[in-house]
Protein backbone atom coordinates (compact mmCIF):
# COMPACT_ATOMS: atom_id res chain seq x y z
CA UNK A 1 0.00 0.00 0.00
CA UNK A 2 1.42 3.98 -0.74
CA UNK A 3 0.28 6.50 1.16
CA UNK A 4 0.04 10.03 -0.07
CA UNK A 5 3.01 12.28 1.34
CA UNK A 6 2.14 15.14 3.37
CA UNK A 7 3.88 17.93 5.74
CA UNK A 8 2.55 20.30 8.32
CA UNK A 9 4.78 22.64 9.83
CA UNK A 10 3.60 25.77 12.36
CA UNK A 11 5.70 28.93 13.39
CA UNK A 12 3.51 29.48 17.60
CA UNK A 13 -0.07 31.09 17.77
CA UNK A 14 -0.73 33.76 19.56
CA UNK A 15 -3.06 37.60 19.23
CA UNK A 16 -3.46 39.39 16.21
CA UNK A 17 -2.17 42.74 16.25
CA UNK A 18 -3.74 44.52 12.95
CA UNK A 19 -3.09 48.09 14.52
CA UNK A 20 0.40 47.60 13.91
CA UNK A 21 0.52 45.30 11.25
CA UNK A 22 3.55 45.39 8.19
CA UNK A 23 2.28 44.34 5.19
CA UNK A 24 6.11 43.80 4.29
CA UNK A 25 6.13 41.61 7.51
CA UNK A 26 3.63 39.50 6.79
CA UNK A 27 4.80 38.45 3.46
CA UNK A 28 8.15 37.58 4.76
CA UNK A 29 6.32 35.39 7.41
CA UNK A 30 4.45 33.66 4.39
CA UNK A 31 7.77 33.51 2.43
CA UNK A 32 9.37 31.78 5.21
CA UNK A 33 6.48 29.06 6.03
CA UNK A 34 6.14 28.12 2.06
CA UNK A 35 9.84 27.81 1.62
CA UNK A 36 10.23 25.67 5.07
CA UNK A 37 7.43 23.30 4.26
CA UNK A 38 8.27 23.20 0.83
CA UNK A 39 11.87 21.78 1.87
CA UNK A 40 10.10 19.06 3.28
CA UNK A 41 7.64 18.45 0.84
CA UNK A 42 10.97 17.72 -1.41
CA UNK A 43 12.44 15.27 0.95
CA UNK A 44 8.79 13.63 0.78
CA UNK A 45 8.43 13.60 -2.91
CA UNK A 46 11.89 11.96 -3.41
CA UNK A 47 10.62 9.13 -1.25
CA UNK A 48 12.51 10.14 1.92
CA UNK A 49 11.06 9.59 5.67
CA UNK A 50 8.79 11.68 7.47
CA UNK A 51 11.58 11.83 10.51
CA UNK A 52 14.10 13.50 8.01
CA UNK A 53 10.64 16.11 6.52
CA UNK A 54 10.09 17.13 9.82
CA UNK A 55 13.27 17.43 11.00
CA UNK A 56 15.08 20.02 8.09
CA UNK A 57 11.95 21.55 8.25
CA UNK A 58 11.92 22.30 11.86
CA UNK A 59 15.94 23.02 11.28
CA UNK A 60 14.73 25.38 9.33
CA UNK A 61 12.29 26.95 11.86
CA UNK A 62 15.31 27.01 14.35
CA UNK A 63 17.71 28.88 12.08
CA UNK A 64 15.39 31.79 11.09
CA UNK A 65 15.02 34.75 13.48
CA UNK A 66 11.35 35.25 12.65
CA UNK A 67 10.55 32.24 14.64
CA UNK A 68 11.33 31.61 18.86
CA UNK A 69 13.66 28.31 18.12
CA UNK A 70 17.42 28.06 17.45
CA UNK A 71 18.65 31.33 16.34
CA UNK A 72 15.27 33.66 17.48
CA UNK A 73 14.70 32.08 20.40
CA UNK A 74 13.88 34.47 23.20
CA UNK A 75 15.58 35.18 26.93
CA UNK A 76 14.64 34.18 30.63
CA UNK A 77 14.54 36.79 33.40
CA UNK A 78 18.18 36.11 33.75
CA UNK A 79 18.67 37.58 29.80
CA UNK A 80 20.31 33.77 28.92
CA UNK A 81 18.88 31.72 26.44
CA UNK A 82 17.21 28.04 27.44
CA UNK A 83 15.86 25.73 23.98
CA UNK A 84 13.98 22.86 24.48
CA UNK A 85 12.98 20.08 21.78
CA UNK A 86 11.41 16.67 20.65
CA UNK A 87 11.25 14.37 17.94
CA UNK A 88 9.56 11.53 17.73
CA UNK A 89 9.18 8.30 15.22
CA UNK A 90 5.50 7.18 14.99
CA UNK A 91 6.54 3.34 13.36
CA UNK A 92 8.57 2.79 16.43
CA UNK A 93 7.39 5.10 18.76
CA UNK A 94 11.19 6.06 19.73
CA UNK A 95 11.53 9.69 20.52
CA UNK A 96 14.46 11.96 21.53
CA UNK A 97 14.53 15.20 23.51
CA UNK A 98 16.58 17.61 24.70
CA UNK A 99 15.61 20.62 27.60
CA UNK A 100 17.41 23.81 29.26
CA UNK A 101 20.54 23.67 25.91
CA UNK A 102 22.43 26.86 25.50
CA UNK A 103 24.90 26.04 23.37
CA UNK A 104 23.37 23.66 20.69
CA UNK A 105 22.88 25.78 17.44
CA UNK A 106 20.09 23.17 16.48
CA UNK A 107 18.35 21.70 19.10
CA UNK A 108 16.16 19.48 16.40
CA UNK A 109 19.21 17.40 15.36
CA UNK A 110 20.46 17.03 19.17
CA UNK A 111 17.12 15.46 20.02
CA UNK A 112 17.26 12.78 17.28
CA UNK A 113 20.37 12.13 18.07
CA UNK A 114 19.22 11.39 21.87
CA UNK A 115 16.67 9.39 19.94
CA UNK A 116 18.78 7.09 17.72
CA UNK A 117 21.86 7.12 19.46
CA UNK A 118 21.07 6.81 23.14
CA UNK A 119 18.83 4.32 25.16
CA UNK A 120 17.44 7.46 26.80
CA UNK A 121 14.86 9.66 25.99
CA UNK A 122 15.21 12.95 27.17
CA UNK A 123 18.71 14.73 28.08
CA UNK A 124 19.01 18.23 29.45
CA UNK A 125 21.55 21.58 30.35
CA UNK A 126 24.87 20.21 30.10
CA UNK A 127 24.33 16.75 30.35
CA UNK A 128 22.49 16.94 26.71
CA UNK A 129 25.17 19.39 25.45
CA UNK A 130 27.93 16.75 26.60
CA UNK A 131 25.98 14.35 24.65
CA UNK A 132 25.46 16.27 21.43
CA UNK A 133 29.12 17.44 21.16
CA UNK A 134 29.87 13.87 21.12
CA UNK A 135 27.78 13.24 18.62
CA UNK A 136 29.12 15.83 16.75
CA UNK A 137 26.67 18.40 16.87
CA UNK A 138 27.24 21.55 16.29
CA UNK A 139 27.80 23.62 19.19
CA UNK A 140 27.95 27.60 19.41
CA UNK A 141 28.38 30.37 22.14
CA UNK A 142 25.46 31.90 23.83
CA UNK A 143 25.32 35.17 21.69
CA UNK A 144 24.27 33.12 19.05
CA UNK A 145 20.91 33.20 19.49
CA UNK A 146 21.08 37.05 20.05
CA UNK A 147 18.89 39.16 18.25
CA UNK A 148 17.84 42.84 18.90
CA UNK A 149 13.84 42.13 18.49
CA UNK A 150 13.96 39.35 21.39
CA UNK A 151 16.42 41.28 23.94
CA UNK A 152 13.73 44.66 23.36
CA UNK A 153 11.02 41.93 24.21
CA UNK A 154 12.19 40.90 27.40
CA UNK A 155 13.17 44.56 28.35
CA UNK A 156 9.39 45.62 27.27
CA UNK A 157 8.63 42.81 29.67
CA UNK A 158 10.72 43.49 32.72
CA UNK A 159 9.87 47.43 32.82
CA UNK A 160 6.08 46.71 32.47
CA UNK A 161 6.46 44.23 35.51
CA UNK A 162 4.14 41.67 33.69
CA UNK A 163 5.89 38.55 34.45
CA UNK A 164 5.83 35.58 32.25
CA UNK A 165 5.09 36.81 28.48
CA UNK A 166 4.20 34.00 26.04
CA UNK A 167 6.86 35.04 22.67
CA UNK A 168 4.82 36.38 20.13
CA UNK A 169 1.38 37.75 22.63
CA UNK A 170 0.97 41.83 24.74
CA UNK A 171 -0.36 44.28 22.24
CA UNK A 172 -0.77 46.55 25.05
CA UNK A 173 3.18 46.39 25.02
CA UNK A 174 3.94 46.13 21.36
CA UNK A 175 1.46 48.92 21.07
CA UNK A 176 4.08 50.92 22.87
CA UNK A 177 6.64 50.40 20.50
CA UNK A 178 5.32 48.53 17.44
CA UNK A 179 6.61 45.41 15.59
CA UNK A 180 4.55 44.98 12.38
CA UNK A 181 4.58 41.37 12.98
CA UNK A 182 0.85 39.87 12.11
CA UNK A 183 1.13 38.06 15.14
CA UNK A 184 1.95 39.97 18.32
CA UNK A 185 5.67 39.73 18.62
CA UNK A 186 5.11 40.21 22.53
CA UNK A 187 2.08 37.71 23.21
CA UNK A 188 2.91 34.77 21.11
CA UNK A 189 3.13 31.10 22.26
CA UNK A 190 6.25 30.82 20.47
CA UNK A 191 7.42 27.25 19.66
CA UNK A 192 7.91 25.64 16.31
CA UNK A 193 6.68 22.34 14.93
CA UNK A 194 6.31 20.43 11.94
CA UNK A 195 4.71 16.89 11.45
CA UNK A 196 4.41 14.40 8.11
CA UNK A 197 3.26 11.08 6.61
CA UNK A 198 5.66 9.29 4.34
CA UNK A 199 4.96 7.20 1.20
CA UNK A 200 5.66 4.22 3.45
CA UNK A 201 2.89 5.51 5.89
CA UNK A 202 5.32 6.44 8.43
CA UNK A 203 3.95 8.95 10.52
CA UNK A 204 6.42 11.31 12.92
CA UNK A 205 6.30 15.11 14.91
CA UNK A 206 9.10 17.34 16.27
CA UNK A 207 8.25 20.55 18.14
CA UNK A 208 11.18 23.39 19.44
CA UNK A 209 11.26 26.43 21.20
CA UNK A 210 12.76 28.91 23.02
CA UNK A 211 10.33 28.75 25.59
CA UNK A 212 8.73 31.80 27.32
CA UNK A 213 10.09 35.66 27.32
CA UNK A 214 11.12 36.83 31.06
CA UNK A 215 10.60 32.59 31.79
CA UNK A 216 12.79 31.69 34.77
CA UNK A 217 16.01 29.76 34.57
CA UNK A 218 15.44 26.29 34.37
CA UNK A 219 11.32 26.21 33.34
CA UNK A 220 10.70 23.61 31.00
CA UNK A 221 7.30 23.60 28.77
CA UNK A 222 5.21 20.99 26.51
CA UNK A 223 7.84 21.13 23.67
CA UNK A 224 9.96 18.00 25.02
CA UNK A 225 7.60 16.61 26.33
CA UNK A 226 6.62 13.48 24.67
CA UNK A 227 2.83 13.19 24.64
CA UNK A 228 2.09 16.83 25.70
CA UNK A 229 4.61 19.25 23.00
CA UNK A 230 4.90 16.34 20.44
CA UNK A 231 3.11 12.85 19.82
CA UNK A 232 3.97 10.28 16.80
CA UNK A 233 2.09 6.64 16.29
CA UNK A 234 1.72 5.09 13.04
CA UNK A 235 -1.70 3.64 14.35
CA UNK A 236 -3.47 7.14 14.72
CA UNK A 237 -1.59 10.44 14.44
CA UNK A 238 1.32 12.54 14.40
CA UNK A 239 1.12 15.36 16.56
CA UNK A 240 3.19 18.84 16.97
CA UNK A 241 1.98 21.61 19.45
CA UNK A 242 2.21 25.31 20.51
CA UNK A 243 0.75 27.05 23.37
CA UNK A 244 0.37 27.61 27.05
CA UNK A 245 3.33 24.99 27.67
CA UNK A 246 2.24 24.58 31.28
CA UNK A 247 -1.49 23.57 30.09
CA UNK A 248 -0.31 21.64 27.42
CA UNK A 249 1.44 19.37 30.33
CA UNK A 250 -1.82 19.19 32.26
CA UNK A 251 -3.68 17.90 29.30
CA UNK A 252 -0.96 15.29 28.08
CA UNK A 253 -2.52 17.77 25.02
CA UNK A 254 -0.79 15.54 22.13
CA UNK A 255 -1.59 11.80 23.34
CA UNK A 256 -4.79 12.81 24.10
CA UNK A 257 -5.67 13.46 20.85
CA UNK A 258 -3.66 10.27 19.99
CA UNK A 259 -5.78 8.28 22.85
CA UNK A 260 -9.40 10.01 21.78
CA UNK A 261 -8.89 8.29 17.97
CA UNK A 262 -7.32 4.78 19.32
CA UNK A 263 -9.76 4.52 22.06
CA UNK A 264 -12.68 6.68 21.41
CA UNK A 265 -13.03 6.46 17.83
CA UNK A 266 -13.21 9.92 16.79
CA UNK A 267 -11.96 11.25 13.87
CA UNK A 268 -8.87 13.23 13.36
CA UNK A 269 -10.64 16.48 13.23
CA UNK A 270 -13.13 15.87 16.03
CA UNK A 271 -10.04 14.36 18.21
CA UNK A 272 -7.99 17.86 17.34
CA UNK A 273 -10.95 19.99 17.90
CA UNK A 274 -11.94 18.45 21.46
CA UNK A 275 -8.78 19.04 22.98
CA UNK A 276 -8.21 22.41 21.81
CA UNK A 277 -11.34 23.80 21.95
CA UNK A 278 -12.53 22.17 24.80
CA UNK A 279 -10.07 20.79 26.81
CA UNK A 280 -7.28 22.95 26.75
CA UNK A 281 -9.82 26.12 27.26
CA UNK A 282 -11.40 24.55 30.39
CA UNK A 283 -8.34 24.94 32.33
CA UNK A 284 -7.43 28.39 30.55
CA UNK A 285 -5.30 26.84 27.90
CA UNK A 286 -4.36 28.66 24.69
CA UNK A 287 -2.34 28.13 21.62
CA UNK A 288 -2.97 25.25 18.93
CA UNK A 289 -1.31 21.99 17.14
CA UNK A 290 -0.91 21.08 13.89
CA UNK A 291 -1.72 16.94 13.49
CA UNK A 292 -1.88 14.36 10.47
CA UNK A 293 -3.57 10.88 10.94
CA UNK A 294 -2.02 7.84 9.42
CA UNK A 295 -4.56 8.49 6.27
CA UNK A 296 -2.77 11.72 5.55
CA UNK A 297 -5.82 13.77 6.78
CA UNK A 298 -4.37 17.59 8.35
CA UNK A 299 -5.89 19.27 11.24
CA UNK A 300 -5.04 22.73 12.76
CA UNK A 301 -7.29 23.66 14.94
CA UNK A 302 -6.46 27.02 17.60
CA UNK A 303 -8.31 28.13 20.08
CA UNK A 304 -5.90 32.07 19.85
CA UNK A 305 -6.64 34.69 16.92
CA UNK A 306 -3.89 33.52 14.64
CA UNK A 307 -1.32 30.40 14.58
CA UNK A 308 1.97 30.55 11.63
CA UNK A 309 0.89 27.58 9.57
CA UNK A 310 1.49 26.12 6.46
CA UNK A 311 1.10 22.30 4.72
CA UNK A 312 1.99 20.99 1.47
CA UNK A 313 0.83 17.23 0.05
CA UNK A 314 2.83 16.21 -2.65
CA UNK A 315 2.17 16.83 -6.09
CA UNK A 316 0.18 19.83 -4.81
CA UNK A 317 1.34 23.22 -3.96
CA UNK A 318 1.98 24.42 -0.66
CA UNK A 319 -0.95 26.80 1.65
CA UNK A 320 0.27 28.69 4.46
CA UNK A 321 -2.03 30.94 6.37
CA UNK A 322 -2.45 33.61 9.49
CA UNK A 323 -5.37 34.02 10.57
CA UNK A 324 -8.61 32.25 10.73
Amino acid sequence: MTFKPVIAIHGGAGAITRSSMSPEKELEYRNALTAIVTAGQTILAAGGSALDAVTEAVRLLEENPLFNAGKGAVFTHAGTNELDASIMDGATLNAGAVAGVSHIRNPIIAAREVMEHSNHVMFIGEGAEQFAQSRGVEMVEPDFYFTTARYEQLQRAILEQSGTMLDHDAASLSARQPQGDPIDPDKKFGTVGAVALDVNGNLAAATSTGGMTNKQAGRVGDSPIIGAGCYANNRTVAVSATGTGEMFIRAVAAYDVSALMEYGGLSLEAAADKVVMEKLLAIDGHGGIIAIDREGNVAMPFNTEGMYRGVAKVGQSASVDIYR
